[in-house]
Order: C-alpha cells, then structure tokens, then sequence
C-alpha cells in the first residue's frame, strides 16, 4: 500500500502460504465467502451457470491488463474477473489458481495506485477464494481482508453497490468473535450501511433477512422480506442478462430458503 506496497505484498504472500492455525479454528473465509454462491460453496456447478459468459469475461480483463500494464482500472477488473470465475470452479486448485491471479494483479494494482478503491476490494475478495480452499493457513488472510474492505470503504463506499459495507457485514456475520473478527455489532453496522446506501440491490437487503433470522428476530426479518418482495420485480428488469446470471443463482436460492423460514407463501 502506498510506500509500503512491496514490504505489505511480500508479508501476504508467505502469510497466504503458511499454516499457522489449529484446525478447530481455521474456519477462514471458507464460510462467509461460501455463502456468495451456494452451488459453488456446495462444490457443483449448476448446468445453468454461465461459464462460458465468465470465461469470456476473463479472457478480455487478460488482454486489456496485458495491453496496459500499469492500469490500476486494467488490474482490477481482471482481479473482478478471476473472482468470478472462481465461483465455479473444477476443483479447489482451480479455484486457488484463479484467486493467485486476482491477488497478484490487485497488488500490482495497489501498489501503482493505492487510491484505487477496486484494487483494494477485489484483492480482498481474492483473498477470500484463496481461503476457501486451505483447510489451515486461513485464519491469517480474514485481518488482511478486513483491512482491505475497510480502505476500500474509505476511498468509495459506494463500490459495487455499497460491496465493502455489505462484505465487511458478512465478514463480521459469519466469523466467530473468539478467534476471529465476528462482531454482531459490526455486522448489523454494516449490514445496515450497505442497505441504506443502495436499498435497492437484492443481496443488501437478503443480508438483513438473514441476519435477523439468525438472531431471532423474526419481525425484522419479515419487514425486510417484504421491502425485498417489493422490489423484486423492478431488480430484476434493471440487473438481467448474462452479467447478472450468476448473482441471480444465489440470490433466488438465499430468497427461497428465507421465505421458507418465514413461513411466507410461494409466489
């Protein structure tokens, strides 16, 4: 970061590398990064994923990041592009194979401009892919994805649809506070943030449904389900096409599952 770019990546690297946890408590971002997309938490890839799409995706972020090296712009979208792809992977090397590419070129990223706010955040969200297929050593990424959502809320809290407010939610939601970062006063914080900020984006408000079905509270939980009810029709004519497939596996799966605990009737 900044000045401190290189001594920060090269701490990283051997720090993504190294199994410096117990088992019992290398829950990692295997969790609350699963959640994103449950077929590809649940290791199967849906025959309705848009892998082709994705492909194409990344094929295009390589040669625009190739034909200019030294874009931060260039870097992060390939960095967005390997995450992506990452969510539906053959196996786990794949996967890890994948987010290697999206940390090393948030780095450089970074590195040549450290206001970049999507530099910042899909290096955290890289991290994340890259935790999920070490059952040790992922306990030392969650501080540094931690950090790196936090610089990129600083420089735009508006990224990606209030993306570092709603991550860091999820981050403080599914660690546990003992070992980790869990916090449900910062998950409800942020949570809470990424809604206001863009009330409008399905998973903003499908966190809060979450959220306050796991704590119990069943009339916030109801209340949210219906501002998202509300506005499901008009989100899905704005975020439709092939971009938006991926999303929309998990976010109607999420919507399903919290319907049934809500005892709410199918449409």
């Amino acid at each position: 970061m900044m000045t401190r770019a290189t001594h920060y990546s090269r701490t990283l690297a051997a720090k993504a590398d190294r199994p410096d946890c117990q088992g019992y408590v290398c829950w990692g971002a295997i969790l609350w990064l699963g959640a994103l997309m449950p077929a590809a938490a649940a290791d199967r890839i849906p025959t309705n994923a848009p892998i082709a799409y994705l492909e194409q995706q990344l094929a295009q972020a390589r040669r625009q990041q190739a034909a200019a090296p030294d874009s931060a712009a260039a870097a992060s979208q390939l960095a967005r592009a390997c995450f992506y792809r990452a969510e539906f992977p053959t196996n786990d090397n794949h996967r890890a194979t994948l987010a290697r590419e999206g940390i090393a070129v948030a780095r450089v990223a970074v590195t040549n401009d450290a206001s970049h706010a999507a530099a910042h955040y899909y290096l955290a969200m890289n991290l994340g892919q890259l935790a999920r297929t070490k059952s040790l050593g992922a306990l030392s990424l969650v501080k540094v994805m931690e950090q790196e959502f936090h610089q990129a809320l600083a420089l735009d809290e508006q990224l990606d649809y209030a993306g570092p407010d709603r991550y860091l939610g999820r981050l403080y939601f599914e660690a546990p506070a003992a070992v980790s970062v869990g916090s449900r006063t910062n998950a409800r914080k942020h949570l809470t943030r990424a809604a206001r900020l863009q009330p409008d984006y399905p998973e903003n408000r499908l966190n809060l449904i979450e959220s306050a079905l796991r704590w119990k509270e069943t009339k916030t939980a109801r209340k949210e389900a219906e501002h998202y009810a509300a506005a499901l029709a008009a989100a899905r004519a704005k975020l439709s096409g092939e971009a938006w497939q991926a999303a929309w596996l998990d976010w109607d799966a999420r919507w399903d599952k919290a319907r049934t605990a809500l005892k709410l009737a199918q449409p």
